[in-house]
């Protein structure tokens, strides 16, 4: 009993540091990521809740499929620990859809006097697109009913870029409207521009050549879903306006993510946009190299 009470409260909290530390070891997660800092435990013991916070928002970063279902304390990011000069140091590194959007911000400018003239024609993989496009500004007619494309791949692959050229061309070349949207900031402008809303409705529906850039990677809700994506779809379907996609999911895929609005699962509203997109483009696939690396 004397051994018990000669024991400080200073003492008996760093054994239920330790402890819990040992305990936390046990989640190889936990493990693999405390072994990978090359620091003594003494100084690690001190950190393990937040610790356990970066292996919980690392494990919500492996299922994540997009922005829209980030499930970590700050959107787009996973909070980590980093080793810096000996010293610990927690921060919030961008995951891997927050690094493509802010890649995507980042080149807007270059992307907007691309033309066909521009795109490199040694990526094999592209020569099929760029085989499309060409088809495509030869046969172009305003007059006539004109297929887009849903150009869906992996992160990186030009899509954007190669559809960016070949707006370019035609505005260069045919002297047309043309306009390109991210789909995720088209939705957020709308909502919080009510002033404007109506007259920028209006040019999405009714401008000559229309690309909704990244389809699926903005966050679903009714209203975006039905109200805007599906009255600028059916306007243009119905009018014989020309429109294209991109998005890093398949049609299947984008069928699933737009089933799951704010408010549950309706698979009858996703399967109306997607009949219109069907309706709109040819379905094509360009699966490349990472040009964003």
């Amino acid at each position: 009993m004397q051994g018990l009470k000669d024991i400080t409260k200073n003492e008996i909290n760093k054994m239920n540091l330790e402890m819990n530390f040992d305990k936390a070891c046990n989640n190889k997660i936990f493990y693999n990521l405390v072994s990978s800092l090359h620091l003594p435990k003494k100084e690690l013991i001190k950190y393990t809740s937040k610790f356990e916070m970066a292996c919980s928002e690392k494990e919500n970063c492996q299922n994540c499929k997009g922005l829209f279902a980030c499930q970590n304390s700050l959107l787009g990011h996973i909070f980590y620990p980093k080793v810096i000069q000996n010293k610990l140091y927690f921060t919030y590194l961008p995951c891997q859809y927050q690094k493509a959007l802010n890649n995507k911000e980042t080149s807007e400018k270059k992307l907007t006097k691309v033309t066909m003239k521009d795109i490199n024609t040694k990526d094999k993989k592209q020569m099929k697109i760029i085989k499309w496009m060409d088809d495509f500004i030869e046969n172009f007619d305003l007059t006539k009913s004109m297929k887009g494309l849903y150009l869906h791949g992996n992160f990186g692959s030009g899509k954007t870029y190669l559809l960016t050229a070949l707006f370019n061309q035609l505005v260069q070349d045919k002297h047309i409207s043309c306009k390109i949207v991210y789909v995720a900031d088209m939705l957020r402008d709308l909502k919080e521009d009510w002033e404007n809303f109506s007259y920028k409705m209006k040019n999405f529906m009714q401008v000559d050549l229309l690309l909704l850039d990244d389809i699926g990677a903005e966050k679903v809700t009714d209203w975006g879903r039905d109200e805007i994506l599906g009255t600028i779809l059916q306007y243009r379907m119905n009018n014989q306006k020309t429109t294209f996609f991109t998005s890093n999911l398949t049609i299947k895929e984008l069928e699933e993510h737009l089933s799951l609005s704010s408010s549950g699962v309706d698979k009858v509203k996703s399967r109306r946009i997607i009949e219109r997109i069907k309706q709109l483009t040819i379905d094509m696939e360009l699966i490349s190299e990472n040009q964003r690396k």
